[in-house]
């Protein structure tokens, strides 16, 4: 364990594609001390998700660094240069990667950062003002380590600085929580949907709930697995149709330094109107996706009849119960019918997407020192900073935690490698990745600077004529 004079630059919290991207950046800024940590064992990126087939929604470009550094040794094509796959890639001409492809490459670096520990709990992050440092309380999960610093189970390190990259966690609806947190209840998230495929597939009857990329994937999944005529599926969502993903070459510059930094200028209440108004931009349907489902469904109409398959969109669940060990009802309301219904049905998967874990429980030994908006929430610098009392001198950044300061981009792959380089720029007074100060053809937002007055004479030259001149 280091101690208070011999403290870290930097120790992150979590190890998500956010902080693996900012400890391969930092890898090679050998006057920066680092250090990562995370509960699991190793680095594992959705594996319930990791579908065959399934692709990763940005293209390869958007790895750990390369957006920031192409000439680091962390990026994609070197990983494929690492496992003699280049050519094969090059051969394959795919922009993007299969999300087995994503994981394996980020498995690739975390197996040979040398700043990471896995099977680590942080307890707590406190503020000490005596050695004016961060106090880290982990503890270590595992018995097993070839370092002398976790020696003992529980352990505390000082660090200068702190970057959180705890990520978002599965998001279940409060009408579902009940059935979901009983054993041996066929109710799971989608998160977890590879780990119960056998057990779903053996059920008589299938409810997928979640009509973004997720349930889409789980529906084609589903479907491709069951006997033509005997799909017995359901799919059923909030959104008012099964709607495609924003993914026009203008639409996709929203998630862009540019959109940003614009975005972070606004005034709260516009921020939060616009994070609700775009979710199109990334809880859509990819097309390809989407291209798939209906030509797997168009197939099992050749020989006659229809696929036993039911699609709603417009449907919530208003309140769920079980019916036996083995049954599930769902009883649904459609918000523009207002009309009711039950579905009885023997599994079900929620594609309900994941939100932002709180911050509150990390970082309550914070709390008094912690600047928050009119709704409570973390204020976040245009640097990823939390505002903090100035008699805390380090600095705590956060990643992939502030949708509500720099909107939908914050969770998106794109930008991980920008935010990282603009974190370490920041960090160390100095700019390690110089940055673009363009990066859309879109102009968001209107010049601040007043207009020109015009002359006497331009004056004069805007004056209409009259019929009588």
């Amino acid at each position: 364990m280091n101690t208070p004079h011999t403290p870290h630059d930097l120790v992150g919290i979590g190890i998500g594609p956010s902080n693996l991207s900012l400890a391969a950046l930092a890898d090679p800024l050998t006057d920066l001390d680092t250090l990562f940590y995370d509960q699991h064992p190793a680095f594992h990126w959705h594996p319930g998700l990791l579908i065959d087939g399934a692709r990763v929604q940005v293209p390869f470009l958007a790895d750990l660094v390369t957006l920031a550094d192409p000439a680091s040794p962390w990026t994609f094509l070197n990983h494929l240069k690492a496992r003699e796959r280049l050519y094969p890639f090059y051969f394959a001409e795919r922009f993007h990667i299969q999300r087995t492809e994503y994981d394996a490459y980020c498995r690739w670096v975390a197996d040979n950062l040398p700043t990471l520990r896995f099977h680590h709990h942080v307890d707590a992050v406190r503020w000490n003002p005596e050695h004016g440092l961060f106090e880290i309380h982990h503890t270590r999960l595992d018995t097993d380590t070839d370092t002398d610093e976790e020696a003992d189970a529980n352990g505390r390190t000082y660090t200068r600085n702190v970057v959180l990259g705890i990520g978002t966690e599965p998001h279940i609806p409060d009408p579902l929580k009940p059935l979901a947190d009983a054993p041996d209840v066929p109710v799971i998230h989608a998160a977890h949907y590879l780990d119960h495929r056998e057990t779903l597939l053996a059920a008589d009857h299938i409810t997928v709930v979640g009509t973004g990329q997720s349930g889409a994937e789980v529906f084609l999944d589903l479907l491709r697995h069951r006997p033509a005529g005997h799909e017995k599926i359901h799919w059923l969502g909030r959104t008012e149709a099964f709607a495609p993903m924003e993914y026009s070459k203008l639409g996709l510059e929203h998630f862009t330094p540019d959109y940003t930094r614009y975005f972070h200028t606004l005034t709260e209440p516009v921020r939060d109107r616009l994070v609700t108004a775009q979710w199109q931009l990334h809880k859509g349907i990819d097309a390809d996706t989407a291209a798939a489902i209906h030509d797997e469904l168009y197939r099992r109409t050749l020989d006659g009849g229809w696929p036993d398959t039911v699609l709603t969109p417009g449907v919530h669940v208003r309140t769920a119960g079980r019916l036996s060990p083995a049954r599930v009802e769902l009883h649904l309301e459609h918000t523009q019918q207002k009309t009711r219904t039950r579905l009885t049905t023997d599994a079900v998967v929620l594609a309900t997407g994941y939100r932002e874990r709180p911050l509150d429980g990390i970082l309550a030994g914070l709390d008094a020192y912690m600047r928050r908006d009119n709704r409570e929430r973390p204020r976040i610098d245009e640097h990823f900073r939390l505002a903090l009392d100035p008699l805390v001198t380090g600095s705590v950044y956060v990643q992939n935690a502030e949708t509500h300061t720099h909107g939908v981009g914050a969770p998106d792959l794109g930008l991980a490698a920008w935010r990282s380089a603009t974190i370490l720029n920041d960090l160390t007074g100095r700019e390690p990745y110089p940055l673009p100060t363009r990066t859309a053809y879109t102009t968001f937002g209107l010049p601040t600077a007043l207009p020109q007055i015009p002359t006497a004479r331009h004056h004069r030259a805007l004056i209409p004529l009259t019929d009588g001149s």
